[in-house]
């Protein structure tokens, strides 16, 4: 197959909302890709604003309204959505249409897809949303032959248990595209500038990608983990073009005004990367 322009991502604002996409998908495709802000919420401080994740200590009604309203400026119903209890392990979940609606409201009714960090889709009109607060998230897309899409939940477990690498060839399965064919964005994460870790973990990251760059701080000698660095090579070492990820290359600790961190801020909210294929293109 042959790609008339490579995936980009830009900002969008409507109705107050902001978020990151490729348009131009949407376009030409039919699909939605968006990874959310925490601009344009109703939620209260810790969690001020678009806070979309459940058990963070923040109201239901404010979570589900959030969600509500990202859903509608994306032209998406809300009471379709499907989530995911995020557990930071490697099973990848096919979503049917019997799924729509599991996670949908925090306050009430079917229960989230459970212990799930990867969810696959092809139905139509089925939004799939993971959340966020430092860790990577990854949406996979294949244009054809069966338009699907695939949300990804990498944090250093994930990636280092070569999860992204694993959903795109379960979407490459599911879809009958090759993997040299998926489109992958990579959202907002912690950068190697803010993410210090134990030297274990720095081990295990050099063995398995070779990719953590060292700094001394005034203590003492510190170490830090390019987690986007290390996702990009799980993705084309499962056969993905380059040329056919795109990234959004923003700090989550550096852009608080956009984003949730987990380690800049404690307790606060859940910023999203939400795929859906429109029933109509």
């Amino acid at each position: 197959m042959t790609h008339d322009s490579e995936p980009r991502l830009q900002g969008v604002e409507r109705d107050g909302i902001t978020w990151f996409s490729d348009p131009s998908l949407e376009a030409r495709s039919g699909i939605v890709v968006a990874f959310s802000t925490r601009q344009g919420g109703a939620s209260d401080e810790p969690w001020s604003s678009l806070d979309l994740a459940a058990r963070t200590g923040d109201d239901p009604a404010s979570v589900d309204e959030n969600r509500t309203r990202l859903l509608a400026a994306l032209g998406l119903d809300s009471a379709q959505l499907v989530t995911a209890e995020q557990v930071h392990g490697d099973h990848v979940a096919i979503v049917t249409a019997d799924d729509a609606g599991r996670g949908a409201s925090t306050a009430g009714g079917p229960a989230p897809l459970p212990a799930t960090d990867a969810m696959i889709t092809s139905e139509p009109g089925v939004p799939l949303l993971m959340m966020f607060a430092d860790c990577v998230p990854i949406v996979l897309v294949a244009r054809g032959p069966v338009r699907s899409v695939a949300v990804v939940h990498a944090g250093w477990r994930g990636t280092l248990g070569s999860l992204p690498g694993a959903a795109a060839h379960a979407l490459a399965a599911h879809t009958g595209c090759p993997e040299d064919e998926l489109d992958a964005y990579v959202g907002p994460h912690i950068g190697p500038c803010h993410y210090e870790v134990g030297a274990d973990l720095v081990e295990a990251f050099e063995a398995r990608f070779a990719l953590v760059s060292h700094s001394v701080s005034i203590a003492a000698a510190a170490s830090r983990v390019d987690l986007g660095a290390a996702v990009s090579h799980a993705l084309t070492s499962a056969g993905l073009r380059p040329q056919r990820i795109a990234k959004l290359g923003m700090c989550t600790a550096e852009h608080l005004a956009l984003f949730y961190s987990y380690r800049a801020e404690g307790r606060t909210g859940r910023h999203g990367a939400l795929a859906a294929i429109l029933p109509d293109i």
